[in-house]
């Protein structure tokens, strides 16, 4: 099952559930905001994606932007962002879609097409 994290306002979740859709490709939405992942989950993601931790922030959210995070992130540890990830689903990148490992950060139609 494809579980996809989006918040119904974000027009890049609304593209990418729409091109879910035009593919048939079945999937679960999960309300990003009411019901965020928790640091356990963030922490298996982060390890499945290979990518670097700061790729899971919403950067150009304005929560991201009030709390200053561009400036802070550089210092803070690993085990810091999770916890900082987990406490609020408007900080993770959307959509966050995750199917079995494969985890993608946002929407990026080509990647999609390949992993999917």
């Amino acid at each position: 099952m494809i579980n996809v994290y989006c918040y119904a306002k974000c027009t890049t979740c609304k593209k990418a559930l729409k091109w879910l859709d035009d593919n048939k490709i079945g999937y679960k939405v999960i309300d990003i905001k009411e019901d965020h992942p928790d640091e356990k989950l963030l922490r298996k993601l982060y390890k499945n994606s290979g990518l670097p931790l700061r790729k899971f922030f919403n950067t150009s959210g304005i929560l991201y932007r009030e709390l200053e995070l561009s400036k802070k992130l550089p210092d803070m540890s690993d085990d810091d962002m999770l916890k900082l990830l987990a406490s609020d689903g408007m900080l993770v990148k959307r959509p966050l879609l995750i199917a079995g490992d494969t985890v993608f950060l946002g929407f990026k139609e080509d990647e999609w097409k390949i992993l999917l």
